[in-house]
């Protein structure tokens, strides 16, 4: 008996192809691999949740500061912001663009592109001053682009388990981390650091380390502040949504992809505006600047144009029950004028919350024709579609919401509302280095 099986060992290895041993040494080279790259995603994931967190802290306390000042100190104050980044970005970063995602985008698409530890230096320090000063954009944009930079660092200095790999597989992770850390939103982290790098398509081979991530950034940063959703609107409810609201989100995306292709084109605006000379774009954002403030203080009651935004959400949005459509399309205008202005004077930020501002509005303006009773709703699904349709990231923004606000019934119509958005949309986007789908 122990002769046959001898035999049928032999017969069976003479039978079997040598491929088969060459793929069970790669398999093996690839599990290996899989669990350092695992690891290593979320080393990257611990690291950036500790860097965004620290940048949390110094935006919202300087901004807290200039709040608390006399109204002309605060309205002069997002001017001085933008006198400091300026020279931040040409004296500490060499000369370096006020850009966050775009540079996150670029590497993204080329290998060859670096992110630089000092351009890294210099852009947080100049966004710390741009947006605690109130300038109107968000802290979404260095935190993806900080914790894509901390990825890139990561695996270029350890090369070993990334031999073949692709080089974007920790620029990714820590991307995903950056945004699931400042959003407090883990999910959202990861669907848009892989969904934004394409029009109509996503990231391939990135899920599990983005995913990891994510995790690990999201977990690291709420347990140096707290759990509560982003957004919260606990003081409301969110209702169930009806028939005929799926009417209403087909007429809130195509409203708000209208909108937003308005947005991308006055930001594109902007960012060639911010490559004249300092003096001028100074001195135009500045003065842009001070008059919104004043004139949202007169219209709302309060100062909307500073700052990223989050105040005409949950002071004004949410609390106020009874706002006519002139007054929020005024809002609106204000608000997309003064992140413009912002980007033109060489601020440092993100437009994702200048975005789900822009779609909270003309959602609720929608909500306000439509069916008042149910605003908040119309509100929601506004944030969204103009999201989604402004970034390209669908699936993001619905993941966004639910996340952010922790009501998950508005899933279906936001659904709906940002497919159309997505549409209508057309080939317009708020970033230029977004790319087609094709071959990685």
């Amino acid at each position: 008996m122990p002769v046959t099986a001898a035999w049928a060992r032999r017969l069976v290895r003479r039978m079997r192809p040598d491929s088969f041993e060459v793929r069970r040494d790669e398999f093996r080279v690839l599990l290996r691999r899989s669990r350092e790259v695992v690891l290593l995603a979320a080393i990257t994931g611990v690291a950036t949740g500790l860097a965004v967190r620290g940048f949390e802290y110094l935006v919202e306390h300087l901004y807290d500061l200039v709040r608390e000042q006399d109204p002309w100190t605060a309205a002069t104050a997002p001017a001085l912001g933008l006198v400091a980044s300026a020279l931040l970005l040409r004296y500490a970063g060499g000369g370096a663009s006020s850009a966050t995602s775009d540079e996150y985008l670029r590497a993204y698409h080329d290998p060859a592109y670096r992110l630089r530890p000092r351009h890294l230096v210099a852009r947080i320090s100049a966004s710390v001053v741009t947006l605690g000063s109130g300038g109107a954009l968000g802290m979404e944009g260095p935190s993806l682009y900080g914790g894509s930079t901390i990825g890139a660092m990561i695996q270029r200095r350890l090369p070993q388990p990334f031999r073949g790999a692709d080089h974007r597989t920790l620029l990714v992770a820590g991307a995903a981390a950056g945004v699931a850390a400042i959003f407090k939103a883990p999910a959202t982290g990861a669907i848009f650091a892989l969904e934004v790098p394409y029009r109509d398509d996503l990231a391939r081979r990135m899920l599990l380390p983005a995913l990891v991530a994510s995790a690990s950034g999201y977990l690291t940063f709420v347990s140096l502040s707290d759990t509560v959703p982003l957004l919260s609107v606990s003081v409301f409810d969110v209702p169930n949504f009806e028939f005929v609201d799926l009417l209403g989100a087909c007429l809130v995306g195509a409203t708000c992809a209208l909108g937003a292709r308005a947005f991308a084109k006055l930001m594109r605006i902007a960012k060639g505006f911010s490559l004249r000379a300092l003096p001028v774009r100074l001195v135009a954002s500045a003065t842009t600047l001070v008059v919104l403030y004043f004139l949202s203080d007169e219209l709302a009651g309060q100062p909307l144009s500073l700052g990223a935004g989050y105040e005409v959400l949950r002071d004004w949005l949410y609390v106020e029950p009874d706002l006519s459509v002139w007054l929020l399309l005024a809002i609106f205008v204000i608000r997309c004028v003064a992140s413009a202005a912002t980007m033109a004077g060489g601020g440092v930020g993100g437009v994702f919350i200048p975005l789900v501002v822009g779609g909270g509005l003309v959602g609720r303006g929608i909500g306000e024709i439509v069916n008042p009773e149910r605003f908040t709703l119309y509100t929601l699904l506004g944030v969204a579609a103009f999201l989604g349709a402004g970034y390209r990231v669908p699936l993001a923004a619905v993941m966004f919401v639910a996340e952010t606000t922790g009501k998950p019934n508005f899933v279906v119509p936001a659904l709906l509302a940002a497919v159309v958005a997505e549409l209508v949309m057309g080939d317009q986007s708020i970033t230029a280095f977004q790319r087609r789908p094709g071959p990685d």
